[in-house]
């Protein structure tokens, strides 16, 4: 799963968060309504509850097939800024893409983000020029059957930081860039 929230401390009071036994310690920084998931899949009942009881924006997989990750983003985009525009924090689980590119982590399941949907995520969050904070998270080189699947799941969770902090898959020359006259 992936999630991209906004960097803010809005006070939300505990009387909005339902008590959770042992997490009586934590307090809650963030409104459900700052937060943007993406890739969702294999999500069950009680998760999909809370979701649409918190009004938490989502877009499942079946949204990115439908829509189209260009869309998906404009939209994230437009949802996040649509009354001021506050700094980013984006959470990335690497087990948001599918296990054929990311197969060393925790909880692989099949159908997930594209590595090139990956790489449009962060590539777009890096061009609004508010992206603050940045966490990947689920590379877990243990649960790989094979030292390629370390390697592909590595790879990939460097491609997804690098594209965080602006490298582009065209290449990272300025674009107003000229040959020099011989």
């Amino acid at each position: 799963m992936m999630a991209v929230s906004l960097d803010q401390l809005d006070g939300c009071s505990s009387s909005q968060v339902p008590p959770l036994p042992n997490f009586s310690w934590v307090t809650p920084c963030l409104r459900a309504k700052n937060l943007v998931y993406i890739g969702l899949r294999d999500v069950d009942p009680g998760e999909h509850f809370i979701l649409k009881e918190l009004g938490v924006k989502f877009f499942s997989m079946s949204e990115v097939d439908h829509l189209g990750i260009a869309r998906v983003m404009e939209e994230t985009s437009d949802y996040l800024h649509s009354k001021t525009q506050r700094p980013i924090h984006l959470s990335f689980d690497v087990d948001a893409l599918d296990p054929s590119v990311t197969p060393a982590t925790g909880t692989p399941v099949t159908g997930g983000l594209t590595y090139r949907e990956g790489t449009y995520i962060t590539e777009s969050l890096h061009q609004t020029d508010l992206l603050s904070a940045v966490d990947l998270v689920e590379v877990n080189p243990w649960r790989a059957d094979s030292e390629g699947g370390v390697r592909s799941t590595v790879s990939a969770a460097v491609d997804l930081i690098l594209g965080c902090f602006g490298r582009r898959r065209e290449g990272n020359h300025a674009n107003e860039y000229q040959l020099p006259e011989p």
